[in-house]
C-alpha cells in the first residue's frame, strides 16, 4: 500500500510542477500578459472570486500530495479519482475556448495524461487488507 501512496503523491507533485511552469511561461506570452494586465484571461474577467476559485483548484493538487500519503485506502482511492477527474476537466476546459499556444497545449497534454493516469491507478488499486487476507 505504501508504494501506491508514494506513486500517487509523486504524480501529484509532477502535475503541480507542470501546472506551475505552464503558468510561468504564460507570463512571457505578450498576448496573455497584456490580457492579464487588463484583468482578463481570454473571456474570463479576473475577479476576486475567479482568483479564489483558481487558488482552491491549485490547493487541491497541493493537498493531494499530502492526502495521498495519509488517507486510508478507501478515502485515498476516491480522493484521487475525484480530484484527478476535477483537474483533468479543468485543464481540458482551459484549452477549448480558443486554440492554445503550442507550449500550453504541450503542458496541457502532459497534465491531462498525468491526471488520467492518477485516476486509472486509483481505480485499479486493490485494497491491500483484502489482498493480504486472501493470501493467508
Amino acid at each position: 500500500m505504501k508504494d501506491m501512496k508514494t506513486k500517487l503523491s509523486l504524480l501529484w507533485i509532477f502535475a503541480m510542477f507542470n501546472y506551475l511552469y505552464a503558468d510561468v511561461l504564460s507570463l512571457f506570452d505578450s498576448d496573455i500578459l497584456k490580457d492579464l494586465m487588463e484583468g482578463t484571461a481570454g473571456s474570463i474577467q479576473m475577479t476576486d472570486s475567479v482568483l479564489f476559485g483558481a487558488a482552491v483548484l491549485m490547493e487541491t493538487a497541493i493537498m493531494m500530495v499530502l492526502l495521498s500519503q495519509i488517507l486510508s485506502y478507501r478515502l485515498n482511492r476516491w480522493a484521487n479519482i475525484v480530484m484527478g477527474l476535477v483537474h483533468t476537466l479543468a485543464v481540458f476546459g482551459s484549452t477549448v475556448e480558443e486554440t492554445p499556444a503550442a507550449y500550453y497545449a504541450f503542458f496541457a497534454t502532459i497534465e491531462i495524461a498525468c491526471t488520467l493516469y492518477i485516476i486509472w491507478l486509483a481505480w485499479q488499486w486493490k485494497n491491500p487488507e483484502v489482498s493480504l487476507a486472501q493470501s493467508v
